[in-house]
């Protein structure tokens, strides 16, 4: 085995933990709903994530490790990332934003600030910012 599988496979666990947690965070009312549903769809694809292991994720989303990022950066590198896939995803006005204070909640925010919180990232993607810009202005949002 060279390096690179190993590479290649500890990076493809991590997605599938990383979606597995996406997919736990949406099932959290018990239900995906059909916006949550097509989001997840193209996660999957963005992730690279197979049509068969997808099905098994969602089957057992609750046996994949929970690996929250453990670090307020690593948090906002993953808030960065989930901004712009649910602004570009067009899921418009309230679900946009229900659907990122769900995930901001998953990625280990306090819920009771989880609404500034989408708020900021949904403007930051939209002014279309690169990642350090959004990671200082969401540090600073405060301020």
């Amino acid at each position: 085995m060279s390096f690179s599988d190993l590479f290649d496979s500890g990076f493809k666990t991590r997605n599938e933990d990383h979606f597995a947690a996406i997919v736990r965070v949406a099932m959290s009312d018990g239900v995906i709903t059909d916006k949550e549903k097509a989001f997840l769809d193209r996660l999957a694809t963005r992730l690279d994530i197979s049509a068969e292991d997808y099905e098994k994720i969602l089957e057992n989303y609750k046996t994949h490790p929970i690996n929250p990022p453990t670090s307020y950066d690593k948090r906002l590198e993953r808030l960065y990332d989930l901004a712009r896939m649910v602004w570009i995803d067009d899921i418009e006005g309230p679900n946009q934003h229900w659907l990122l204070e769900k995930l901001c909640v998953g990625l280990g925010f306090h819920a009771q600030n989880v609404r500034y919180i989408a708020d900021k990232a949904l403007a930051l993607a939209y002014d279309k910012v690169d990642a350090d810009t959004f990671i200082n202005e969401m540090k600073n949002m405060n301020k």
